[in-house]
């Protein structure tokens, strides 16, 4: 959830904490507003798919915004 002025940005990381081709934090849309079905996107990267199985470490940004939960599907 983030106030009128707020955003969310994530970037995925692998174990070591470098970012994941085509996840870093610049590639990541900014999320706005208070919505609990939102889905996180990428530009140009709409899958996470083959990331499957792999360690991963996600680094958020948050501006004036609160983060409950987060799922993958």
């Amino acid at each position: 959830m983030t106030s009128a002025a707020g955003s969310v940005r994530v970037e995925l990381q692998d174990a070591q904490g470098v970012p994941l081709p085509g996840f870093a934090l610049a590639d990541s849309e900014v999320m706005y507003g208070d919505s609990l079905q939102q889905p996180m996107l990428w530009r140009g990267n709409p899958d996470l798919g083959r990331w499957a199985g792999t360690p991963v470490r996600l680094r958020f940004v948050l501006k004036d915004a609160d983060l409950f939960s987060m799922r993958f599907r």
